[in-house]
């Protein structure tokens, strides 16, 4: 159950992604359903102010994600790249430090959570019909943080050994949980929003409790042993080099819906429940593209590590075509099921107007998306860290924050949809110029090292 290195050196390059990628892309599918559970159910209390209040508080759980990329994709892209080198001492010291981090940033954000409720339930947009739900979510969601960002930190950092499956599966029995409990305390219990978020809580709880287990058994190239914790070896910065600049984007993520809801707030608490409806559709798309992105970046990052070139630019092209592939079906199957699916959320025709709409804009990108997260996946897996630093304050920030305020000034309510589109096709471009620029001065320096040798 160790490092599967037949997996990173042997199999043909098709395989080997479909291999690692497609529990990746699983485990998104099972994140997405996560996300729709919450919104759905409470959806079906009848009670629009409920699903407005639990789109509000998207933002808050964005900063969750951002701490568990920040720890995860950070930990794994150092984790993979040791392997490559052959350093599985360091990979051990590595996913330990992950581990403590998780709880001790957890537990700060826990604190923080509580002690800023009045101002955060402010800054979230809330009106005076959707300020009580989003407390009563919020106040029981902030427990959850360490389980949360656990559950997203080693999802990441046990993919990085080549275990996609095993990562899948802890993924899985959290969200499994999740909607098994949701209709019983959103609607048996009648909780409403207050169900929705224990359900949410227990469900992470048990996803970690699975990966500590089999962390625990010893059977891998990881460990949680507090022994190996350490700040030595660069860990730390190492970690922190890659995932900031991933924080950032989740964090960023997550201020541009806090603008983005205060903006839609200006025209109604209806259009703001269309849109989180919408977006929970947009990410059928979105998490799986994703999916295959931080299925490949193993890959990539052993290759990186043990100078496979040609391996590693191979990982690429094929990545490339079947995200294309992937985005083209993605989009048309939520394109043409829109309607459906907004009306399965809620009976709403009010909500249901705008969010066809809505989802209609947000899809414009759908086809080519994926390729932006290979672009951003690669740069991650070699340790690029300034250029997924540009890529961060590209995507949610420098372009998407002044095209979203000049779209609300210019086409209103749909400028505002459409600023994520103009965001992405940019951030595509400018993913695509650093990706050349770092690779070629790389292969070059990796050429010259042969010559040398020779």
């Amino acid at each position: 159950m160790e490092l599967d290195k037949r997996l990173f050196e042997e199999t043909s390059v098709p395989k080997a992604i479909l291999q690692s990628a497609i529990p990746a892309i699983m485990g998104m599918v099972v994140t997405l359903v996560y996300n729709i559970a919450d919104t759905y159910f409470v959806g079906q209390t009848g009670d629009p102010m409920q699903v407005a209040a639990i789109s509000l508080t998207i933002p808050v759980f964005l900063l969750f994600m951002a701490a568990g990329n920040m720890i995860g994709i950070g930990g794994a892209s150092v984790i993979s790249r040791t392997l490559g080198e052959q350093k599985v001492a360091k990979a051990k010291r590595v996913s330990s430090f992950c581990f403590y981090s998780s709880i001790l940033v957890g537990i700060l954000f826990l604190v923080l959570y509580w002690v800023m409720m009045p101002v955060l339930l402010t800054l979230i947009g809330t009106s005076t019909e959707t300020i009580g739900y989003a407390k009563e979510y919020l106040n029981i969601i902030a427990p959850s943080a360490p389980f949360v960002i656990m559950s997203i930190a080693f999802s990441s950092i046990i993919r990085a050994e080549g275990k996609s499956k095993t990562a899948m599966f802890g993924m899985i029995i959290g969200t499994f949980i999740n909607i098994l409990l949701d209709p019983i305390m959103i609607l048996g219990m009648n909780m409403g929003v207050g169900g929705a978020a224990v359900a949410t809580l227990i469900g992470n709880m048990a996803g970690c409790t699975y990966f500590i287990v089999y962390i625990w058994r010893g059977n891998t190239s990881l460990s949680i042993s507090p022994a190996l914790f350490t700040l030595q070896d660069n860990i730390m910065s190492d970690i922190l080099a890659i995932g900031i600049p991933v924080a950032l984007n989740n964090a960023l993520m997550s201020c541009s819906n806090v603008i983005l809801n205060n903006f839609l707030s200006a025209y109604g608490d209806y259009q703001i429940a269309a849109m989180g409806i919408a977006m929970k559709i947009g990410m059928i798309v979105v998490l799986l593209q994703i999916g295959l992105g931080t299925g490949i970046q193993p890959l990539l990052g052993y290759s990186f590590g043990s100078k496979e070139k040609k391996r590693f630019i191979s990982i690429m092209k094929v990545s490339i075509a079947y995200a294309l592939l992937l985005g083209t079906i993605l989009t048309l199957i939520c394109y043409l099921c829109a309607g459906s699916i907004v009306k399965s959320f809620i009976d709403s025709a009010e909500v249901y107007k705008y969010a066809v709409k809505y989802v209609n804009i947000l899809l414009l990108t759908g086809p080519v998306i994926g390729i932006l997260f290979v672009f951003t996946s690669s740069l991650q897996a070699i340790g690029a860290a300034k250029e997924s630093l540009i890529i961060s304050l590209s995507r949610q920030g420098l372009v998407f924050l002044p095209v979203l305020i000049i779209l609300n000034l210019t086409l209103k309510q749909f400028g505002l949809v459409l600023a994520q589109p103009i965001a992405d096709f940019f951030t595509l471009f400018l993913s695509y110029i650093l990706y050349s620029k770092i690779t070629q001065k790389t292969w070059l320096i990796w050429d010259t090292d042969t010559v040398v040798a020779r």
